[in-house]
């Protein structure tokens, strides 16, 4: 039996629909259309003058609510994949951190298991795995423990990639680094999507990198070669090259106010990504937590290591959506392009509210605060 949504307006990857009328088939969209063009008979759902958009997609995720994604047991991922459709994301990569290969490999095969597992209902769909680590640089290896570091190799990507039974969607590479170049290449050829990061990169190894196959930018600003006026490095190349996603953990701890306006406007509403970076304490109060293996202090929505280095966030995207507005001016429909169809298009998947598709949205009111969560067709 069809069920049917409506409300003022839904926010899609290329505009605003007024009126819209969406009909599903169980946990999936049949068909969007306008009432003013389609009259529904009854309407199963009428959110009135509230907003639809579609659910919220992290691309780099570590954990949430006490659990880390590389834990990964079938009861740790549902508990970080509940949390997150909580908050409005209704899909995500699992992100790795830096670790012992033996640590890696199980943690890649137990997420691929995670991804084949239908999820239960109150809970996101990991659709892919970030490998952020072992490929980063020393110089900016931010929280990254450094015994565990190892320069790129394609035939370690290839036991990587065989681990996770060719589940990795996205992997982040600092270019400068020995053999990053072949790395990317191959990692280009068997269809996963490359970002530069945690890198020290200077302009000409940053362009080689993209030339390579990468085509974002790991937590721009972050862990990066800082800018200067006469060698841009990486950052400036990532804030210059029109053709290159770049996301950002837009909390206002990582990257100051100033900066997130500077990015918005340079890599603009289609080429910019919000993401978290969250690790498990999002969602938790202070205290001590873990990201991979490494003890983290979490006090006030700072994460810090005990050298003091900002080691991942408490941020949940949906906040990092209302950041982003409060922060740059920026209006509804742009933030939650960020969120949704700009990260779904770095990675090369379809359009989210088309025929086929999950039926994921968020409920936002006029005032832009997010109330509720479709997940599959099921109101949370």
């Amino acid at each position: 039996m069809a069920t049917t949504l409506t409300a003022k307006q839904l926010i899609t990857a290329t505009g605003v629909l007024d009126n819209p009328l969406i009909t599903l088939e169980g946990d999936r969209i049949a068909a969007v259309s306008s009432r003013a063009s389609t009259e529904a008979s009854s309407v199963t759902h009428d959110f009135g003058e509230a907003i639809l958009t579609a659910g919220l997609l992290d691309i780099h995720i570590h954990g949430a609510a006490g659990h880390d994604v590389m834990e990964g047991t079938p009861s740790a991922l549902h508990t970080v994949s509940a949390h997150l459709a909580k908050t409005g994301v209704t899909e995500y990569l699992a992100t790795t951190v830096t670790a012992s290969l033996d640590s890696t490999y199980h943690a890649l095969d137990a997420l691929a298991t995670g991804i084949e597992r239908t999820p239960e209902g109150d809970a996101a769909k990991i659709i892919g795995i970030h490998l952020e680590g072992p490929f980063v640089s020393h110089a900016k290896k931010g929280m990254h423990p450094t015994e565990f570091i190892i320069p790129p190799t394609v035939n370690l990507l290839n036991k990587f990639w065989d681990a996770s039974r060719g589940h990795i969607s996205l992997i982040t590479i600092a270019p400068e680094l020995p053999n990053a170049l072949d790395t990317i290449a191959h990692a280009k050829e068997l269809g996963i999507r490359i970002s530069i990061g945690h890198s020290n990169a200077v302009k000409s190894e940053a362009l080689a990198g993209i030339a390579a196959g990468a085509t974002n930018a790991t937590h721009t600003f972050n862990a990066m070669r800082a800018l200067n006026h006469r060698e841009p490095g990486i950052l400036g190349v990532a804030l210059d090259d029109d053709k290159l996603f770049a996301d950002l953990i837009c909390d206002g701890i990582h990257v100051a106010p100033e900066l997130i306006r500077l990015w918005l406007k340079a890599k603009g509403p289609k080429q910019a990504i919000l993401i978290t970076d969250a690790m498990e304490a999002m969602g938790m109060p202070n205290g001590t937590y873990k990201l991979g293996g490494t003890e983290v202090q979490v006090k006030d929505g700072r994460c810090t290591s005990a050298e003091g280095v900002l080691a991942g966030s408490v941020l949940s995207l949906d906040q990092a959506v209302a950041n982003l507005q409060t922060f740059t001016g920026a209006d509804l429909p742009t933030a939650i392009r960020l969120a949704t169809a700009n990260p779904a298009r770095m990675l090369g998947l379809p359009e989210a509210l088309i025929e086929g598709a999950p039926a994921n949205f968020n409920v936002y009111l006029p005032s832009g605060r997010r109330t509720q969560t479709i997940l599959r067709g099921q109101l949370l």
